[in-house]
């Protein structure tokens, strides 16, 4: 999966232009040094926006939702693709790209604004043309959310009376996640595996991976270095992994919890958000 997404999307973006979840890897990009940091926008001037209220206003009610979310509200969507195409650059500009993006399966690609909380979600037909452009208010996109475990298995698939050779610790690991996977909820601490310090096979890896199964949803972070995370056939669970400024494995973990924090943006942070995006739009104030 690349890191970058274009808005408007560009070649290269839907169904059938996306490798499968299996042939999918992460592609080398320049690693952040440091925390990301908010870098504002450079808004255009007054005077170069004439003529594009429609996104002016669409932009201000993009401020007013984020205004009003409140931690537990589901996240609210607001449509872009009736926006005419100066209107839907001005949007562009002003929302940019902030550190987190992913992919559901070949009919959504997300990319955080540089507003925490704030997502650009692209939908697909089966065609792969563009059907629908929206802007998600939330800590994470409603309409991932109600599709990453669709049709996922609540426990691990069972362990085989004859294992294969090399697989020593994933049948113990399977019992675990087993155990605590459906017990799993919104809000609640992750349960995590981690298997950077736990002895195992490749083998055990392989093992492990056919009996959660391969889930469509892959996300990359860059908020404190580089994080991949991927869905699983299991409920609840995923797979997380961080890498160092050479690309290597420094961390690999099962993660146990509805959402990873990691992809989350904290309820501080959309508030924040919306007071960022309030001095903005005063730019353009009568």
């Amino acid at each position: 999966m690349s890191s970058d997404f274009q808005f408007p999307p560009s070649i290269g973006i839907g169904p059938g232009s996306q490798p499968e979840p299996d042939d999918v890897k992460l592609e080398p990009m320049e690693m952040p040094r440091e925390m990301f940091t908010f870098d504002a926008p450079i808004a255009p001037e007054p005077e170069d926006t004439a003529g594009m209220e429609a996104g002016k206003a669409r932009l201000r009610d993009i401020q007013r939702a984020l205004a009003a979310w409140q931690p537990g509200d589901a996240a609210h969507a607001i449509e872009l693709s009736d926006l005419p195409p100066a209107d839907l650059g001005l949007v562009n500009q002003i929302l940019g790209e902030g550190e987190v993006s992913m992919v559901a399966g070949p009919s959504i690609q997300v990319q955080e604004s540089v507003f925490a909380g704030l997502w650009r979600v692209l939908h697909f037909d089966a065609s792969g043309v563009l059907a629908r452009d929206t802007a998600e208010i939330g800590p994470w996109p409603g309409a991932v959310s109600a599709r990453v475990f669709e049709g996922a298995v609540e426990v691990p698939g069972e362990i085989d009376d004859t294992l294969p050779e090399g697989v020593f610790n994933a049948p113990s690991l399977i019992t675990e996640i087993a155990e605590i996977a459906p017990r799993a909820r919104p809000g609640a601490e992750a349960h995590s595996i981690n298997l950077s310090l736990l002895p195992h096979s490749e083998a055990d890896l392989l093992y492990l991976s056919a009996k959660l199964g391969e889930g469509d949803t892959i996300v990359l972070s860059r908020g404190y270095g580089n994080c991949r995370v991927v869905s699983t056939r299991t409920q609840n669970v995923w797979w997380v992994r961080y890498y160092n400024s050479q690309d290597a494995v420094i961390l690999n973990s099962i993660e146990i919890v509805p959402v990873p924090e990691v992809i989350l943006a904290a309820p501080e942070d959309i508030a924040d958000s919306a007071e960022r995006l309030a001095e903005v739009m005063r730019l353009y104030d009568e």
